[in-house]
């Protein structure tokens, strides 16, 4: 889809012009849409491991095996980023560090799926969504917090 200079869509090339002045709405959000997404998506994983029975699991059958020391802890670390890192990533608060964050950690979901195949839908889970949230995770890293977010409210981001 092709921009003019002035950031608006170019209606001649639309298969569906009409369709254009919603694209046009709705262009200046979308990053703010995709930034907010990829923190709420992880939410549910956090509260798991923080309110709910997941923390002990994943301790042993995930983090032990890594070789990492203390796995509760960083089971329960994992907890506190993915539930409220992932609500302050999906406002745009502390997005570069967050985002940081949330690359390492993907990229050792990543590697933890590896062997088991690409599909996500295998029976040990493949590394294909891990694989997207990582190239996502890093992309908001380097992009930073966008128009619609607390970081810009404030003035300041890393």
């Amino acid at each position: 889809m092709s921009m003019g200079m002035d950031g608006t869509i170019d209606r001649k090339r639309l298969i569906f012009p009409a369709l254009g002045e919603l694209y046009d709405a709705i262009a200046p959000y979308s990053y703010a849409i995709i930034r907010f997404c990829a923190g709420v998506i992880v939410m549910p994983h956090g509260y798991m491991k923080l309110f709910g029975p997941m923390a002990a699991p994943v301790a042993q059958n995930v983090i032990a095996p890594l070789g990492f020391p203390a796995p509760l802890a960083w089971a329960y670390f994992l907890g506190l980023l993915e539930f409220f890192g992932g609500a302050a990533l999906a406002l745009g608060f502390l997005t570069r560090p967050l985002a940081l964050m949330f690359t390492v950690q993907f990229a050792l979901i990543t590697y933890w799926h590896g062997g088991n195949g690409y599909f996500f839908s295998s029976p040990r889970g493949g590394w294909e969504y891990p694989a997207v949230l990582l190239i996502v995770y890093a992309a908001i890293f380097f992009r930073g917090a966008g128009h619609c977010s607390i970081d810009r409210m404030l003035g300041k981001e890393f």
